[in-house]
């Protein structure tokens, strides 16, 4: 295979492992408090990845972790991370993964007001686009509004903050320390909700498993994630990135028995469609500006 082949692969099984996380922390939710989810994912995220830190020679209590650039990212993660673990538990599998795939457009629409980055009528249609999608799977006011898929609208603008302020952080902190941290303060806020609501239940084996699991697909999820980005080239691969909600489709329709109705399914393909096309746009910029400036395109 091809860079770029290989790179599509690794993109889509990272987005199954997510999409097999997801169903993980659905099936844990049936049973326990969001916020011990929460807490049990996010200390063993910090563990395992904090672990991978140290073996690279990274010490994970750096002072690195008060950069601005850091606390907001953690900050993004913290109310993100909440909200979608809330949405996942508490609304159908497939309409929370297809409101989360407005997260590239979002983050497109932040750079474009907050970091002066340069965004076209074209894309600036396609964010439009995009949510309207949002809208038709939401449905704010319908009988098939389902107030708990909010939370998913909540997890879209606290990751696509994240994603800003990473855009900040200086490059000599190691993004290994970067997912530690976001790991880390996940479970504080797991913990916060544990003490504040009470309700903690003592996990049975069954629910240690599904810890494990989703666990295990998680950081696999990450690991071919960050591979895929290093082995192809992003405007090849990062389309690839909405198997996931094809993912959620089969697991909601064959664990949970989900049926999506029409309104939700063409909500999710304008929203694939928007983010497919806002990246290719965004390629094309990209290979205009490299031939504007080549020396073949030089005035002569």
């Amino acid at each position: 295979m091809t860079a770029n082949q290989r790179g599509i692969v690794l993109m889509v099984l990272g987005m199954g492992g997510f999409a097999l996380e997801d169903m993980f922390i659905k099936l844990m939710a049936a049973r326990l408090p969001p916020g011990e989810i929460l807490l049990a994912l996010g200390l063993g995220g910090f563990v395992l990845f904090g672990a991978i830190a140290a073996r690279r020679g990274l010490w994970v209590f750096s002072r690195g972790f008060l950069h601005r650039a850091v606390l907001g990212r953690n900050l993004g993660e913290m109310l993100g991370t909440f909200g979608y673990v809330l949405a996942v538990a508490l609304s159908p599998l497939t309409t929370t993964t297809a409101i989360f795939q407005a997260t590239p457009l979002a983050v497109t629409m932040g750079a474009a007001l907050f970091l002066g980055e340069h965004v076209g009528w074209r894309r600036w249609t396609a964010i439009a686009v995009g949510f309207a999608g949002v809208l038709m799977i939401v449905r704010p006011g319908s009988e098939a509004f389902v107030p708990a898929s909010m939370f998913a609208l909540l997890a879209v603008v606290g990751l696509s903050g994240r994603d800003l302020f990473t855009r900040r952080i200086p490059r000599s902190i190691d993004s290994m320390l970067l997912v530690a941290w976001g790991f880390g303060v996940v479970g504080l806020v797991g913990l916060a909700e544990v003490v504040v609501l009470g309700g903690a239940v003592r996990p049975d084996g069954q629910e240690v498993a599904w810890f494990a699991g989703g666990l295990a697909s998680g950081a696999a999820g990450y690991w071919w994630l960050t591979q895929s980005t290093r082995v192809g080239e992003l405007s090849a691969i990062m389309p690839f990135r909405y198997s996931r909600l094809l993912f959620a489709m089969v697991i909601g329709i064959t664990v949970f028995a989900e049926t999506p109705d029409a309104w939700t399914i063409c909500g999710s393909a304008l929203i694939v469609a928007s983010g497919i096309y806002s990246l290719l746009r965004e390629r094309a910029r990209a290979r205009a500006a490299r031939e504007s400036l080549s020396p073949a395109s030089a005035p002569r």
